[in-house]
């Protein structure tokens, strides 16, 4: 099974009757791929969850005056040990700079987080064709440690993510391979932005995506649901 990450962003939910559905209908060797990264006043119902939930952010310090916002013990309190960073909505809407990715990277690093690192070009960059996209993500990851074992890299590109409108499978394989082949490592590259049932098998069935993250299309739990057997019946290349 491919990997299955669900990003549920600020939108108002009702975890517990969610989790409940999942938990009838989700096999139990479908879990260890399956992380949910809800909001962040739902995380404290995680301890009874029976699927991993990560954090959105968090702050990288143990703990401290950080006002609104969460950090290491708290999180650890909770059970919670992935975490998305970089995400571009973070990136462009709160001014998160590559380096303060990097801080946060290196940070919960250190404390054996899954991290899920995102990266992702706009429009404009993609229209100046592949070269530059892939010169634009390679920079977004300069200076991460690429051979830590938790780590997951999420390609969304940023024209692509709540738009509806999916990168074409063609450029989801020649940029997510191309990235493969300029970092001559094993890392996990799963692909975001607009994974749709409709969309998620085409998706899926490239050998060079290792999962999805999702976005809007999981606060419906039949469709994660429906995206998640569909990872089930592909194998990493």
């Amino acid at each position: 099974m491919k990997f299955v990450l669900a990003n549920f962003k600020s939108y108002a939910l009702h975890l517990l009757p969610y989790l409940e559905h999942l938990q009838k209908n989700l096999s139990q060797e479908l879990v260890p791929y399956l992380t949910l990264f809800v909001p962040l006043l739902e995380l404290g119902v995680c301890k009874s969850a029976g699927v991993a939930l990560g954090a959105q952010n968090a702050y990288p310090a143990k703990q401290g005056a950080f006002t609104g916002e969460i950090t290491l013990h708290a999180l650890q309190e909770l059970g919670i040990s992935s975490i998305l960073i970089g995400h571009s909505e973070r990136r462009l809407l709160l001014g998160e700079e590559p380096k303060f990715c990097l801080e946060k990277f290196n940070f919960f690093k250190e404390h054996g987080f899954q991290i899920v690192f995102c990266i992702g070009e706009s429009l404009a960059t993609r229209n100046l064709g592949q070269n530059a996209v892939l010169d634009y993500l390679l920079g977004q990851l300069e200076g991460l440690d690429l051979s830590y074992p938790k780590l997951i890299l999420a390609y969304e590109p940023i024209w692509a993510i709540g738009t509806g409108v999916s990168a074409q499978m063609d450029e989801i394989a020649s940029t997510i391979g191309g990235l493969k082949q300029a970092l001559k490592s094993r890392v996990k590259i799963v692909y975001g932005g607009s994974v749709q049932v409709s969309n998620a098998d085409s998706i899926l069935s490239l050998q060079e995506v290792d999962g999805v993250l999702v976005g809007k299309a999981c606060l419906e739990p039949r469709a994660l649901l429906d995206i998640i057997n569909i990872s089930h019946t592909k194998e990493f290349s």
